[in-house]
């Protein structure tokens, strides 16, 4: 009997030892599964990022010759934001239709600070190239357009930059897109040229500016139209490359200014306070030009904007129009509402061009507030003291016939009840 106890009890303890086991590896399970689940969302959240979003083209395309060098930028940054940029966004290329997405840094082709670079470019590197910006939560795609042409006249219009100037002025040329390849202005030397051939400094209408990217013209004709073409050299990792542009030059006819004539406002404006009021000055400029001639309105000789900083009183928006084959412009100012204060500002309307510089002064006066009703007041006492005078005679004459009458019928009645009583007594 003895033993039976101690069997049971050893099994009793060996029962509730299977069953702290049977414990101890349920929270195991459930440990190892939480901890599975854990590692798995990294995964399901980069698959989330692999699902880039296409923003499109971009809408400039690059036509470059071959043989320089060329730098694409991601067009999802701007090159002056790329510091601030790049920690936060890791920028991968490839071509759309190659499956290649990393340039080694010693190649031809390579990507240096985000940005894809030709060392130099050839005909095939034509095409479509893809810039991705990715990082642990973003992900978004952009395409841009590269284009390389033989070094020819005759794709000289596919990669050159339209320039205009005008006839008979001075104006100046700009070498463009060459921030990439400057590093020290000091040093920066350019090279002009015209329809080839290489432009002679000694000329006076003709001056390159040292340490710039500009060439200015003096008093432009019309045979300085043309294609004109800039180049510099660059080096990179002791290779020397050459980097030209290739620039058209428009010349336009140079606009006929006339001299303005204002031709409103009046001296003085009479308004009233409380009302709005909008003044035009209107300035004629016969068969000139509009867009060279300037506009504005000034209070006590200061703008508009320092003179009512609270908007009250505001220039409103510049007309051009033509009546009669003749130009006019007009600006208004505005007053919402008057109040007393503009009584006392001397208002100008100022107009100016290369001919000319008027100014038109006006005021605003209240005006003689003038009442219907305060002028017929005495007119209409008078009228209703004729009308009660004749009121009062008409009803004083009424009452008159009324006690006649009254009179009368009264005496008729008597006289009939008098000979009745004689014809009795007979």
């Amino acid at each position: 009997m003895q033993s039976f106890r101690i069997l049971s009890a050893g099994f009793e303890l060996s029962t509730s030892c299977a069953l702290q086991n049977l414990r101890m590896m349920f929270i195991l399970f459930m440990l190892v599964m939480s901890g599975s689940t854990f590692t798995i969302q990294p995964k399901e959240h980069s698959a989330a990022v692999e699902n880039c979003q296409f923003r499109g083209k971009h809408f400039k395309s690059y036509f470059k010759v071959e043989g320089e060098p060329v730098v694409l930028r991601c067009p999802q940054t701007r090159s002056w934001l790329w510091d601030s940029f790049s920690p936060h966004f890791n920028l991968t290329w490839h071509k759309n239709v190659s499956a290649q997405t990393v340039w080694k840094e010693e190649t031809r082709v390579r990507v240096q600070d985000g940005a894809l670079w030709f060392l130099p470019t050839l005909q095939g590197d034509s095409g479509t190239y893809i810039c991705t910006a990715r990082n642990a939560s973003y992900c978004d795609e952009m395409s841009i357009e590269l284009r390389v042409f033989e070094k020819t006249e005759a794709f000289q219009p596919f990669m050159s930059y339209p320039q205009i100037l005008t006839l008979s002025t001075s104006g100046t040329l700009v070498c463009p897109e060459l921030s990439e390849f400057i590093h020290n202005k000091t040093d920066l030397k350019l090279q002009w040229y015209k329809d080839s051939v290489l432009l002679d400094q000694d000329k006076k209408n003709f001056i390159s500016v040292r340490g710039t990217t500009r060439l200015i013209l003096l008093n432009v004709s019309a045979e300085d139209a043309g294609y004109y073409s800039c180049a510099m050299t660059f080096v990179h990792e002791g290779v020397q490359y050459n980097v030209t542009r290739n620039i058209e030059l428009r010349v336009n006819k140079r606009q006929e200014e006339t001299i303005p004539v204002i031709i409103s406002p009046r001296q003085t404006i009479l308004t009233s306070l409380g009302s709005k009021l909008v003044i035009p000055c209107k300035v004629f400029l016969g068969s000139g030009t509009q867009s060279s001639t300037m506009l504005w309105w000034m209070a006590n000789n200061t703008d508009i904007e320092s003179a009512y900083p609270e908007g009250r009183v505001t220039e409103g928006l510049r007309q051009e129009y033509t009546e009669n084959n003749e130009n006019y412009i007009e600006v208004p100012l505005i007053f919402d509402p008057v109040i007393k204060e503009d009584l006392e500002m001397d208002f100008k309307c100022v107009v100016f061009n290369t001919l000319s510089f008027q100014t038109l002064r006006t005021t605003v006066k209240e005006a003689a507030t003038f009442s219907w009703g305060i002028a017929l007041a005495p007119l209409s006492l008078i009228f209703l003291v004729l009308g009660g005078i004749w009121m009062h005679r008409r009803c004083k004459n009424r009452t008159k016939k009324h006690r006649g009458l009254t009179l009368v019928k009264t005496d008729h009645q008597n006289f009939q009840s008098y000979s009745s009583k004689i014809k009795e007594i007979k």
